[in-house]
């Protein structure tokens, strides 16, 4: 029996997890925040790259355990596989999607501001704020994909850049070898 939850409920779990982390938890710590969010996203990628790999045999080599993740567990997360995989063959690797699902619908509240007025959406701190945002969200699935290579076996570090939006979100990863 194959067991789902709807993209809305996630999506809704997701922006009020970074929400309650980053306004009341830890409104004046947004770097501890951070690390929160990306805790949870570890604990979640660990016990489901555990689910997902329950029937296989264990990975022999990194880059088996690198195609499971582009292939296999990306598409058990956002219904699609990664749409690009880079490396420098020194233990760095970019993940390129180009239609990150949990960004796709994401708006900034722009009545944050004291003043109100329209022209003040487009200054850079409302500019600021909806990189921060965007960012605040981008640690869980940043410890997704650090808690399934762990689980793997493959102990790293992961960042994401979003420079290109709403082209795609790139997420980096290195091994710590």
């Amino acid at each position: 029996m194959v067991r789902e939850v709807s993209e809305s409920c996630v999506d809704s779990l997701l922006t009020e997890m970074v929400a309650c982390y980053c306004n009341r938890f830890y409104a004046n710590k947004p770097e501890l925040a951070a690390r929160r969010i990306e805790a949870i996203g570890y604990q979640v990628g660990h016990q489901l790259s555990e689910r997902y790999t329950m029937e296989r045999p264990r990975f022999t080599d990194h880059l088996e355990a690198i195609k499971f993740i582009c292939k296999d567990f990306w598409s058990e997360l956002f219904k699609k596989q990664i749409d690009n995989l880079k490396t420098n063959h020194r233990g760095t690797f970019v993940l390129q999607d180009n239609k990150f699902r949990w960004l796709a619908r994401m708006s900034v509240d722009p009545s944050t501001d004291n003043t109100g007025s329209v022209e003040d959406n487009n200054s850079p701190t409302a500019e600021n704020r909806a990189a921060h945002a965007m960012s605040m969200h981008l640690y869980f699935p940043c410890g997704i994909i650090r808690g399934a290579l762990s689980n793997l076996g493959i102990p790293c570090a992961v960042s994401a850049d979003i420079s290109n939006l709403p082209a795609c979100v790139y997420f980096f990863f290195s091994f710590f070898l």
